[in-house]
């Protein structure tokens, strides 16, 4: 029962696991128990991680400092409940470290029986080019078909394909890269701002150890991001030093209005940022 740094390291090691999975704020507690007591688990060799997108800082530290596989996936309940993994193509063994890592913080091409596709506001195919994004469908024999005690579902076409609700591209190689929840984009000034980009952007800041974006209503821009985040233990970030972190890393039109410090995060059951909790809490 015990998710904290040290009752998980006791019971990897206590087992000898070899491959384990959770979700990004399960291993951020552990890295952070790691580092501070000087230890790891020798028998694990891959984390998989899912529910959300990990960092680049996360893998990067399995990676480089405990030389740990990391292995993004990515599903819901309504596709039982796996829909891709990331595992590198053989044609990228042989690629530089930043390539790597570019195609390791995508969600990773369909599994075996699931078929994808992304559509446009009016329901058109797009193309699969790692430019164009759109709402992800998907479908296949194991992928819901329906709802329970509901005759008809908008998320349902009668073509068996299944909309996940999910704002992605889809490159030529077949992987997936989620932009965004559509109930979570930012519609600031007729342009669409993408929160995970800004959360990921947050959390390679040297002393924020988790962020969150949320949109909260300007009276001009009708959205405006404003950034929520964690320290890292024993660090001081200033707003100032976070907002100039963006800099050069997306338009500055993107940037965050404002930044709030928290002492934690609002989580649900499985670990994932209580999105709602915070739009409330900040409106």
């Amino acid at each position: 029962p015990g998710l904290d740094g040290a009752s998980l390291t006791e019971v990897l090691d206590a087992e000898q696991v070899t491959i384990t999975a959770g979700v990004p704020t399960v291993w951020l507690g552990l890295l952070n128990h790691w580092r501070e007591h000087n230890t790891s688990v020798p028998s694990l060799h891959t984390v998989v991680v899912g529910g959300s997108a990990p960092t680049r800082a996360m893998i990067d530290a399995f990676e480089e400092e405990f030389g740990i596989q990391v292995l993004h996936a990515w599903g819901m309940t309504e596709m039982s409940p796996i829909g891709t993994a990331c595992r590198l193509k053989p044609a990228m063994v042989n690629a530089t470290q930043e390539e790597r890592r570019r195609i390791q913080l995508k969600q990773g091409r369909a599994v075996f029986g699931v078929e994808m596709k992304i559509v446009s506001r009016k329901g058109i195919e797009l193309p699969q080019d790692g430019e164009e994004f759109g709402e992800l469908k998907v479908r296949g024999p194991w992928i819901c078909s329906s709802y329970f005690k509901m005759d008809e579902s908008g998320s349902h076409d009668a073509d068996g394909w299944f909309a996940t609700g999910d704002i992605v591209t889809i490159d030529p190689d077949g992987y997936i890269d989620i932009t965004d929840r559509s109930k979570d984009l930012i519609k600031s000034g007729g342009e669409w701002i993408s929160s995970i980009e800004l959360e990921n952007i947050a959390s390679s800041h040297p002393d924020v150890a988790q962020a969150a974006v949320i949109g909260v209503p300007n009276e001009q821009w009708t959205e405006r991001p404003l950034l929520i985040i964690v320290p890292k233990p024993d660090r001081q970030p200033t707003k100032e030093s976070v907002l100039a972190f963006f800099e050069d890393k997306v338009a500055k039109w993107c940037i965050p209005d404002d930044v709030v410090m928290v002492d934690a995060l609002p989580l649900g059951a499985t670990g994932k940022v209580q999105k709602i909790k915070l739009r409330e809490q900040y409106a």
